[in-house]
């Protein structure tokens, strides 16, 4: 709506000025005026009957049409963009993602794109490695793309959300949410549809790890043994 108000401004201001406009060199009302801003031919008919600067009347009217027609397109313009504007530049983003992962072979797809999947995508983008987010949630998705990955948004567990990221192209995929039965899933998933991309699967437990192996993790991680691994080679 506050973008409404400049147009809208401009509208009535327009017409403002055609209704004085008319009023002084046609001599009529504030009624015939808005007439003439209706129906212009009307001001030919007025001068047949009455004296009057008939030609720069009629310029004065192409000016005012001209500025109601030009203020017309830039409330519909207006109207248009808030309305259907973010949807456009959001399909056109979608399909320019679209297109590009189409283009990648042996890239990384990480699944989750939370502390852990960020860590990870930002670790790879420093190696100029090709990298694919899946995530569900509208925050992390778009922290994906404000931070120049390529991503898409839906369930990593979904088969056609794997194949939409190019799974049997790619490299490798990371289960990086923080659920380890998710990961499974999603590890179960790829290995269904590419039997040789590399899969590591987060888990939060060692208890997981047999069951992420049998369902087909190449590498497991365990974020906290991780850590402790990291600070023990610090003492």
């Amino acid at each position: 709506m506050r973008r409404l108000l400049r147009p809208v401004a401009a509208f009535l201001a327009v017409v403002t000025l055609g209704v004085i406009g008319f009023s002084s060199l046609g001599g009529v009302g504030v009624v015939d005026a808005l007439f003439w801003l209706l129906d212009p031919t009307s001001i030919e008919l007025h001068f047949q009957a009455h004296g009057g600067p008939e030609t720069l009347t009629k310029g004065y009217a192409v000016v005012v049409l001209s500025g109601l027609i030009v203020v017309g397109l830039w409330i519909g313009e207006t109207v248009f963009s808030a309305a259907f504007g973010g949807r456009i530049q959001s399909e056109l983003r979608e399909m320019q993602i679209e297109r590009d992962i189409d283009q990648l072979h042996g890239h990384i797809i990480i699944c989750g794109y939370g502390t852990f999947g960020k860590t990870v995508g930002r670790a790879l983008q420093t190696h100029d490695l090709e990298v694919v987010v899946i995530e569900r949630a509208d925050a992390e998705f778009q922290r994906a793309l404000d931070d120049d990955l390529l991503a898409i948004q839906g369930d990593a567990r979904r088969e056609e959300v794997l194949r939409e990221a190019g799974v049997k192209r790619a490299a490798t995929v990371v289960g990086a949410i923080d659920d380890s039965n998710a990961n499974i899933q999603i590890a179960m998933a790829a290995s269904q549809i590419a039997p040789t991309v590399r899969e590591i699967v987060r888990v939060g437990d060692e208890m997981y790890e047999a069951l992420a192996r049998r369902a087909g993790a190449d590498e497991v991680i365990i974020p906290e043994v991780a850590s402790a691994e990291q600070v023990t080679e610090t003492l």
